[in-house]
């Protein structure tokens, strides 16, 4: 393979949600209203709202999706009432701000391994984050970029991936592509004929063949060490 380029995707990839966006804060946006969660519930009520997560038959980028999703989170750990859609909407704008996550410690060193192979980074993300603030406010060496707010379709449609080759001025053969979806990243990606990884942090996909650290990725391209 002429591999010239590695496209990542973003959340639970590249960055995971800080405390404001996890269990801790989704108790205390529910305590503003009066709600009292259980935090240790949100690990299980957000595996669970993910196997109900069901995109725009379009695969048009709808906001309403994750805001759906965040609803099923909150009553899943405990949340009744009428106050959730708002609660949720709360939540979800937390969502748009980069200060709200965390990079994951193996991103800066694998990005810096493929930058030594000369290979290009782009990025592809179902979100509405503003993208370009995002890889400033991490400082991340990349090349394109594309987001679902923006472009207006969402992985795992083959628009969203072709756009950011289109950016890198390759054609999917020549790319590959990583993330901790298996229908969205890896199997869109490679319907088009990219290759692709699933990068699985927590074991969701314990049958699947998958990476667990980002660090692996430059030895799953078949790269040899610099000098």
């Amino acid at each position: 393979m002429d591999l010239r380029a590695v496209l990542f995707d973003v959340d639970f990839t590249l960055a995971q949600p800080g405390p404001l966006l996890g269990g801790p804060g989704y108790r205390e946006a529910a305590g503003r209203y009066g709600l009292t969660l259980e935090a240790d519930r949100y690990p299980e009520a957000r595996a669970a709202a993910i196997l109900d997560i069901k995109h725009h038959p379009e695969l048009d980028h709808d906001e309403e999706v994750w805001v759906r999703f965040t609803e099923d989170i909150l009553r899943g750990m405990g949340a009744e009432g009428p106050d959730i859609r708002e609660i949720a909407l709360e939540i979800t704008r937390g969502w748009e701000q980069s200060e709200n996550f965390e990079l994951y410690d193996d991103v800066l060193p694998t990005f810096a391994e493929l930058r030594g192979h000369d290979l290009k980074i782009g990025l592809v993300s179902n979100t509405s984050r503003d993208l370009d603030q995002f890889i400033r406010h991490f400082s991340l060496d990349v090349d394109a970029w594309v987001s679902s707010g923006t472009h207006g379709k969402v992985k795992p449609s083959p628009t969203i991936f072709l756009a950011v080759l289109e950016m890198l001025e390759l054609e999917p053969e020549h790319a590959a592509m990583i993330g901790d979806s298996l229908k969205d990243d890896v199997e869109g990606a490679r319907a088009l004929g990219l290759r692709a990884f699933l990068l699985d942090r927590d074991d969701r996909y314990p049958d699947a063949d998958a990476l667990r650290d980002l660090r692996a990725l430059p030895g799953a391209l078949g790269l040899t060490g610099t000098d």
